[in-house]
């Protein structure tokens, strides 16, 4: 993960635990379970959908990464040596 991404994660998650502190006040409370549900279904879906988002780029970088290396390989391997 680069830099900037890492504040935009540590905003996510703490807006995520505040989200998920609001659901369990409503459950001991005992009002509002439905909207308690509901907001901790949206955070861990959420959650499960970013993750999985990251984990397609990360592939799909490293597929990338392998290709340009295999290229570079390839055009170093076939350039003329130069004689001495």
């Amino acid at each position: 993960m680069e830099i900037p991404g890492i504040r935009t994660w540590i905003i996510y998650y703490l807006i995520s635990f505040v989200v998920l502190l609001w659901a369990v006040f409503l459950s001991i409370q005992g009002v509002m379970l439905w909207i308690s549900l509901m907001l901790v279904i949206i955070v861990v879906g959420m959650n499960f959908y970013t993750l999985s988002g990251e984990l397609k780029k990360h592939a799909a970088r490293r597929a990338m990464m392998r290709e340009i290396s295999q290229f570079n390989e390839i055009s170093v391997e076939t350039m003329p040596k130069k004689l001495p």
